[in-house]
């Protein structure tokens, strides 16, 4: 397992640092492949860090915009990670980028998850950069503890694609990018908030079985090291 802690004062200055690192991780990736990819979670957590690295200078033209995962709702929904980005990330200098839905208005979730496979199949791999949540129960993603696709989901053996969710806590059915995509990634970070969230990860780390808590699993088998974002 190897990850990085990086514990900050308050959320304020976490937001701060880890908008310039993306911004800069992005930059890199523009210079060196000519464009760059960027995939974020949803939730609460993330919208001061959205709103932060959207005033940013970066070449945002040659940026896509991807979600890890998405719950099977239209975007005008206000469960829609669609929707949180569009307001706190697609706007002022980053509403240049391209963005990538996971949500199609489509027959079934698992005909819309073959249709955003083969679309991201045109993106450069691996990401550029990839921001994770966790939830309480310790899912990541669409990495949920019963999840019916979760063991496929983690399998790195699988080829790079979007597959569907269902749990008990999931809500409605999820769409997410197998781990396989995303355990590569440039930068690869998981951004969490509040002691409860941090005693949570402090269980992840000690050991519990990683379907019981996935993102022990994504701990233990990324190939890039994990960058761990946190404030109280």
């Amino acid at each position: 397992m190897t990850s990085r802690l990086h514990s900050f004062t308050d959320r304020e200055t976490l937001a701060k640092t880890l908008a310039e690192t993306v911004a800069a991780t992005l930059g890199n990736g523009i210079e060196d492949r000519g464009s760059a990819s960027l995939a974020v979670s949803g939730g609460s957590t993330p919208k001061v860090f959205f709103e932060t690295l959207s005033g940013l200078d970066l070449d945002w033209e040659k940026v896509t915009i991807t979600l890890v995962d998405e719950r099977f709702v239209p975007a005008d929904n206000p469960r829609s990670n669609h929707l949180l980005v569009a307001t706190h990330l697609l706007k002022d200098k980053a509403a240049a980028a391209r963005f990538l839905p996971l949500y199609r208005d489509a027959v079934s979730p698992q005909a819309a998850a073959d249709a955003v496979t083969l679309d991201s199949s045109a993106l450069r791999t691996p990401f550029d950069v990839v921001i994770l949540g966790m939830g309480t129960d310790g899912h990541t993603a669409s990495f949920f503890p019963g999840g019916d696709h979760l063991e496929r989901a983690l399998d790195l053996t699988l080829p790079r694609l979007v597959l569907t969710m269902e749990a008990d806590g999931a809500g409605e059915p999820r769409l997410t990018f197998s781990f396989s995509a995303l355990h590569d990634a440039r930068l690869l970070a998981l951004h969490i908030e509040g002691q409860e969230k941090k005693d949570v990860l402090d269980r992840a780390l000690s050991g519990p079985d990683e379907l019981e808590m996935p993102v022990r699993a994504v701990l233990n088998r990324a190939a890039t090291p994990v960058d761990i974002y946190w404030a109280p």
